[in-house]
């Protein structure tokens, strides 16, 4: 007898010591009320049955969820209720199923039903949305926002077929390939979030205000991706590698964008290839860079480009170097100072590479090869 007691008294230790380090809130009927109704507190409420398969599912991603807003104790609460045990509560609320999350606003017993996804970026992204508080805490970089859009049935439509391309991956809570997939997308999005015409979405195919978008697609197995040109809902399946040099590089294909892994833009970006043919007679023996420029402000009137950044900056460069010969050498020294001297926004990095880019078409002409274009 006094060993059962030892074990009885060690494994209530062990379960009091579990719940204690977890952030996630047990609701029983004693203190329901008080905790989600009446403390001016809004609340995330699961409703769960202990034997329930996708409560399992759920149950880490609960608590990495309330452990990122632990530190907001006194502005919201993250909770759950075993609604097998405490049925009166289940009832109470019109609970169906397993597991059913509700929204309380701290002040109704009008809760709003939950029909986002299951997985951590919806569930933080809706709690943020409903509070205005940021995460912090665990997993991916804390309080940083996902750069991937979420996209429900309403939001499906409004963004494919508009003025940006989207590569669009369908998942579900329980894919293990969808999990592993996850931190690759959330690469791959923050490459692209600095490109307008780019959009890098995901759609839980399991969550209620999605199933329909996932029906119309014909969705079949996970992760399923596609991807829907500017202006287009006609999709292209994605067939290639999963990782994000195999995304970039697809969707640089498709899109027209020059973005490198990492989120940088590739050698190419910015230039233009008829105005490299002019530029390239540069050093030529007899060539007269009047001449050469004169040639470039034609290309530029033809093509109607005179208001694009790039074509503005052949024209500039020729114009100095005209008068300095040396200038090429000495503007792509400064400009690759100022890059790499870090701590420089995306945008002001773009704007350097573009031009550094488009300098190296001169180092071509003016030294005579490809090979030499790294030695400026």
């Amino acid at each position: 007898m006094p060993q059962l007691t030892h074990y009885l008294l060690l494994s209530l230790a062990i379960l009091s010591g579990a719940n204690a380090s977890s952030a996630v809130l047990d609701l029983i009927p004693d203190n329901f009320d008080k905790v989600v109704l009446q403390s001016g507190k809004p609340a995330l409420v699961e409703f769960f049955a202990p034997w329930c398969g996708h409560c399992k599912t759920l149950a880490p991603t609960y608590e990495e969820l309330a452990q990122k807003f632990a530190f907001a104790g006194n502005k919201l609460s993250i909770a759950k209720v075993d609604a097998d045990e405490h049925k009166m509560l289940g009832r109470r609320f019109g609970v169906q199923g397993f597991p059913t999350l509700k929204w309380f606003d701290g002040k109704s017993d009008k809760p709003e039903d939950y029909k986002g996804g299951r997985d951590l970026d919806s569930l933080v992204g809706f709690v943020s949305e409903k509070t205005g508080v940021r995460p912090k805490g665990v997993g991916k970089a804390a309080g940083v926002p996902s750069q991937v859009r979420l996209l429900d049935d309403q939001s499906f439509k409004r963004e494919v077929g508009g003025n940006r391309s989207v590569l669009v991956a369908f998942t579900a809570p329980w894919c293990g390939h969808c999990k592993s997939l996850a931190p690759v997308w959330e690469t791959v999005a923050n490459d692209f979030s600095s490109e307008p015409s780019v959009m890098i979405a995901k759609v839980d195919a399991e969550a209620a205000n999605a199933r329909a978008t996932a029906q119309e697609q014909d969705i079949e197995g996970f992760p399923t991706i596609k991807y829907f040109p500017r202006g287009s809902t006609k999709a292209t399946m994605y067939k290639g590698g999963r990782s994000e040099k195999d995304f970039v590089a697809f969707v640089n294909q498709h899109a027209g964008t020059h973005r490198a892994v990492g989120g940088g833009l590739d050698d190419e970006a910015g230039t233009i290839e008829e105005l490299d043919e002019v530029v390239s007679k540069v050093g030529q023996a007899g060539q007269d860079l009047s001449a050469v420029l004169d040639e470039a402000r034609k290309v530029v009137a033809k093509k109607d480009s005179g208001s694009s950044v790039s074509a503005e900056y052949y024209l500039r460069v020729l114009q100095k170097l005209r008068d300095r010969k040396e200038y090429v050498d000495k503007e792509f020294a400064r400009l690759k100072g100022i890059s790499e001297k870090g701590n420089l926004a995306r945008e002001k990095l773009d704007q350097l590479k573009v031009k550094m880019n488009i300098l190296r078409k001169f180092a071509v002409g003016k030294k005579g090869g490809d090979d030499e274009k790294d030695e400026l």
